[in-house]
């Protein structure tokens, strides 16, 4: 890359940074005032005019302010509400699985996460290690594979259809000789789990590492998350899978109650 080019390049970066700033910056305005009109946006960013219009344009167009029609004047939209309860929805299921994940790591004596889906991964958003849990790795805020990883086969199991099937036309990644990348099998396998109530990996995303996971659901019985155990395959044999996966699965009904779910008596 040539001096001009890579110039050329930083300015763009930075002209990038800026107008998320400012467009962030819009944001904050409109919380304070409740609400308020292009030219008093401009001016409290210290913008022309035209700038301030594209920035509450572009803001507009994804939901996040909304135009009140008779005044000519913006506030903030729906879509900074759905990030909002996105975000106390997270928080909701961490806090609330805490306790619950650190009783079964006690119980089974290995490692339990909570993960939620986030677009094409599982994010780990609570964890306790067992006392006798082999790995220190803390999964908390990190990604993992959906078709490779028990907690992201149960979220795309109860996934909608268009979700399972954007992930499935994609080419997966093969972490192991045992992670399963057909697409069919991975479908075979969703159904098995839906049956079943439960989902498992044998060493699909790490040699030597198996886990089971159960879905948790939300209020309105939607699966929200995933409840996983995971340990060495010396210890979780895939014979003890259902013994284990009862468990799981009672954690996760216990997370589930907690988030406001009933079942329906059958």
């Amino acid at each position: 890359m040539s001096g001009s080019q890579g110039e050329n390049a930083e300015r763009g970066s930075v002209a990038v940074v800026q107008s998320v700033d400012r467009a962030l910056s819009v944001l904050e305005i409109l919380a304070a005032h409740g609400e308020a009109g292009v030219t008093e946006v401009a001016a409290e960013l210290g913008v022309h005019k035209s700038t301030a219009f594209r920035l509450v344009a572009a803001l507009e167009s994804r939901g996040f302010v909304e135009q009140l029609a008779d005044r000519g004047k913006y506030r903030l939209g729906f879509g900074v509400v759905r990030l909002a309860g996105a975000a106390a929805a997270q928080l909701d299921i961490a806090r609330e699985g805490r306790p619950i994940c650190d009783a079964l790591a006690a119980d089974l004596e290995e490692t339990v996460n909570i993960a939620i889906l986030d677009v094409d991964r599982a994010v780990n958003v609570s964890q306790a290690r067992g006392p006798g849990a082999l790995s220190t790795h803390n999964w908390v805020g990190q990604g993992t594979p959906l078709h490779a990883t028990s907690s992201g086969k149960v979220l795309l199991a109860y996934a909608p259809d268009a979700v399972r099937k954007d992930v499935l036309s994609r080419e997966l990644q093969r972490f192991t000789p045992a992670t399963i990348t057909d697409p069919e099998v991975l479908r075979q396998d969703f159904d098995r789990i839906v049956e079943q109530g439960w989902g498992a990996t044998v060493e699909e995303f790490e040699i030597g590492l198996n886990a089971v996971a159960a879905p948790v659901r939300g209020a309105d019985g939607d699966v929200i998350a995933a409840l996983s155990v995971s340990g060495p395959s010396f210890r979780m044999d895939p014979e003890d899978f259902p013994k284990l996966a009862r468990r799981v699965v009672s954690g996760a009904e216990e997370l589930s109650r907690k988030l406001g779910f009933f079942a329906r008596a059958r």
